[in-house]
C-alpha cells in the first residue's frame, strides 16, 4: 500500500511505498519521523471467512483501519486522479465548444461536448480508487486499501471543515492578538 501526505513538521509531499511492513514513516525533507501506531492495520475480514482476500504466498491482506498520519477514523474512497487535470478537461471541451458555438458550428459544438464527456467516462471507469482522510487528506492506495470504507459524505467534510476553522480562530497569532475579541 502506498501512502502520500503532507508531512506535519515541514509541509513537504511525502510519498511511502509498502507502508504496512514499517514501523515508523520518515519525511525525505526534514527527515521527521512519525511511528505507525498499533492496530492501524488489520486483517482482511474475507481472509478469515473462507480464504478470500488470500494474498500471493497464502499471507492475508492488511487492510488500513484508521488514518496513520493523524488519528481520524473517518476515511473515505474516491478516485486516483488530480481533480485540477479534471477540472481542466472540463474547462477546456466548454471553452473549446463556445468557441465552435460563436461561429455557429452546431455539429461541432456538440461533438466536442460529447467527446469532452466521453473522456470523462472513460478516465471515471478505468482510474482506480483510493482511500483519503477527511482530516488530513492523506491518500491511500494500492492492494485493499479501499475496502470497507464508503464514499464521500458531505456532512462529515463539513464537520472536518468546521472543525479546523475554529482550531484556527482558537490558535494564538503569532504577532500577537490582532483581532481582540468583543
Amino acid at each position: 500500500m502506498r501512502i502520500t501526505y503532507a508531512c506535519p513538521a515541514c509541509d513537504a509531499t511525502v510519498v511511502l511505498d509498502a507502508i504496512e511492513s514499517r514501523s515508523t514513516l520518515e519525511c525525505p525533507a526534514c527527515h521527521g519521523l512519525r511511528s505507525i501506531p498499533s492496530g492501524a492495520f488489520v486483517p482482511e475480514i474475507a481472509a478469515v471467512q473462507g480464504g478470500a482476500g488470500v494474498g500471493a504466498g497464502g499471507k492475508s491482506r492488511l487492510r488500513i483501519n484508521h488514518c496513520l498520519i493523524c488519528p481520524s477514523a473517518e476515511l473515505f474512497v474516491r478516485k486516483d486522479f488530480p481533480q485540477r487535470v479534471g477540472l481542466a478537461i472540463v474547462v477546456a471541451g466548454l471553452m473549446a465548444s463556445c468557441v465552435a458555438w460563436a461561429n455557429r458550428e452546431l455539429i461541432l459544438t456538440f461533438s466536442i461536448l460529447f467527446a469532452t464527456a466521453l473522456l470523462d467516462l472513460v478516465l471515471y471507469m478505468f482510474m482506480p480508487d483510493c482511500l483519503s482522510c477527511y482530516r488530513c487528506q492523506s491518500r491511500y492506495s494500492g492492494d485493499g486499501a479501499t475496502d470497507n470504507f464508503a464514499g464521500f459524505d458531505l456532512e462529515t467534510h463539513e464537520k472536518h471543515r468546521q472543525q479546523l476553522a475554529r482550531m484556527q480562530q482558537l490558535a494564538p497569532h503569532p504577532l500577537g492578538d490582532t483581532n481582540p475579541k468583543v
